[in-house]
C-alpha cells in the first residue's frame, strides 16, 4: 500500500498511443487487477492525485474511472473513494454482453462501409488478441 492509503498504481501513458488516455488507463487497470497487483477492496488513487501524477486532465481520470465502474471492476464509495470491486459484485453478464455486443456492432458497421469481409475481421480479431494477450503475460510479472 501506499503511504496515503491508496494502492501504488504503477501507470505509463504514451502520448503518441493511438489509443486515448483514458483508455490506455483502464487497460492497464483492468491488467493490474487481472494479474492480482490491485486486490479486491484496495483503494484506487484519488482522481485528482492520479491526474496530476500523470499530468494529465483530471477529466481523463474520471472518465477511466467511470468506465473502469461500468465494467465492475471498480466501486465508488461515497465520500470514500474508488476502489476495486470484489468478483462477486461486477455487472450482470447479460449487462456486460450487451455493452460489447454495441461495440462488435459498430465494428462490423465500420468494417462493411470499408468492404472488409466478416472472414478477415475474425482473423484480425484473432490476430490482436494474440497480439493483446502476448504482450500483456509480461504484465504479470512480479517487478
Amino acid at each position: 500500500m501506499h503511504p496515503t492509503g491508496t494502492a501504488a498504481v504503477q501507470l505509463h501513458i504514451n502520448a503518441h498511443d493511438k489509443l486515448p488516455i483514458y483508455l490506455q488507463v483502464v487497460n492497464q487497470i483492468r491488467y493490474q487487477v487481472a494479474c492480482g497487483r490491485l486486490q479486491p477492496g484496495t483503494e484506487l488513487p484519488p482522481i485528482r492525485v492520479l491526474a496530476e501524477k500523470l499530468i494529465v486532465n483530471p477529466n481523463t481520470i474520471a472518465r477511466a474511472y467511470r468506465e473502469l465502474e461500468v465494467l465492475g471492476l471498480v466501486e465508488k464509495r461515497r465520500t470514500a473513494g474508488t476502489y476495486v470491486a470484489d468478483p462477486g459484485s461486477p455487472l450482470a453478464r447479460e449487462e456486460r454482453l450487451k455493452i460489447l455486443a454495441e461495440r462488435i456492432d459498430q465494428l462490423l458497421a465500420e468494417s462493411e462501409l470499408l468492404g472488409v469481409s466478416l472472414a478477415d475481421v475474425t482473423q484480425l480479431l484473432n490476430q490482436r488478441y494474440s497480439v493483446l494477450t502476448s504482450q500483456n503475460s509480461g504484465d504479470c510479472s512480479n517487478d
